[in-house]
């Protein structure tokens, strides 16, 4: 059965195999800085390793454990918070006009085709806060979206 392992900054897709009575770890996949199970991960390791079981459900709870949003000092959560803030800086810095320079137009298209993507991934995300009652917990206790933890704030 294979699972999820850190080794120093990246996750990675590993198997325990035995080998002259010892046991060995298969390198599956290198699943990078932040664990992802796609649809090409588990194609790519099916091909190279028939004889894994991936077990798409379990490694996914093991994915979702990853972060723990619980301690805001955590690398992760910095990191995350750190991206999202870089993410709305660029975005401010967006305007329509940019979309009329772009040469050629399909860089126009993709950059369209990936804002309304994010707006989707953010509606689905934010619904789905909403569904596990976090939202109203969060504005109860912070009054709105906007107190955020000191700690967190000018990175």
């Amino acid at each position: 059965m294979a699972f999820i392992r850190r080794k120093g900054n990246a996750y990675y897709l590993v198997h325990n195999v035995r080998r002259g009575g010892k046991v060995q770890q298969l390198h599956l996949a290198r699943l990078g800085e932040r664990a992802r199970i796609t649809d090409e991960v588990v194609r790519e390791v099916s091909k190279k390793h028939p004889f894994v079981e991936l077990n798409r459900r379990a490694l996914r709870v093991q994915v979702e454990n990853q972060i723990d949003l619980a301690d805001p000092k955590s690398p992760a959560v910095q990191k995350l918070v750190h991206t999202l803030r870089n993410l709305n800086m660029d975005l401010a810095d967006l305007y329509p006009s940019v979309l009329n320079l772009s040469e050629p137009p399909s860089v126009a298209q993709e950059l369209l085709l990936q804002l309304r993507l994010l707006h989707s991934t953010i509606q689905v995300k934010l619904d789905e806060f909403q569904q596990r009652g976090e939202l109203k917990r969060l504005n109860r206790m912070n009054g709105r979206y906007g107190t955020a933890n000191p700690g967190l704030r000018g990175r």
